[in-house]
C-alpha cells in the first residue's frame, strides 16, 4: 500500500504527503474487533502539496478547503480500509480539480416551432370540445 497515489495521468501524490492515522472501528468484527486497528483516516493537506500545479491547487481549496479528510471503516481489514480510503480520495481530487463545466447558453424555440406547438394544441382543443354533448 505505502506509495504514491495516483489520481489521474498527470498528478500523482507523493506518500510523504499522505498522513494516515488507524484506530479501532466500530461495528461487527468478532473478537478482533477490540484489538485490531482497522479504521483508516487518511489526511491530504491541499493548501500546501508539491503534487498539484499552482491552477489546479487554487481550484482544488476552492472546492474542499485547505485539508482533506477520508475515514474508512466499512470493511474488517485495515488493508482493504486503507484501500477504500486512497480511492476515495483520489476521486474527490479528480473531482476537486476538473475543469468548471461550460455556462449553457440560452436559447429561444424557433417562430416555426412555437407555431407548430400551437396549432397542436389548437387541434386536440377541438377534438375535445367536438366530443362533448351538445
Amino acid at each position: 500500500m505505502p506509495g504514491p497515489l495516483i489520481v489521474n495521468d498527470s498528478v500523482v501524490i507523493p506518500d510523504a504527503e499522505l498522513l494516515w492515522r488507524f484506530s479501532r472501528s466500530s461495528g461487527p468484527g468478532g473478537q478482533g474487533v477490540n484489538t485490531t486497528d482497522s479504521r483508516v483516516e487518511l489526511t491530504f493537506d491541499v493548501a500546501a502539496t508539491t503534487a498539484l500545479p499552482d491552477h489546479l491547487k487554487e481550484r482544488a481549496v476552492a472546492r474542499l478547503g485547505p485539508v482533506v479528510t477520508i475515514a474508512a471503516s466499512e470493511y474488517r481489514s485495515q488493508l482493504r480500509n486503507r484501500d477504500a480510503a486512497e480511492q476515495r480520495l483520489a476521486q474527490r481530487i479528480r473531482e476537486a480539480i476538473a475543469p468548471p463545466p461550460k455556462r449553457r447558453r440560452p436559447t429561444k424555440p424557433s417562430r416555426g416551432a412555437v407555431e407548430r406547438r400551437i396549432t397542436a394544441k389548437k387541434q386536440r382543443a377541438d377534438l375535445k370540445r367536438l366530443r362533448r354533448e351538445p
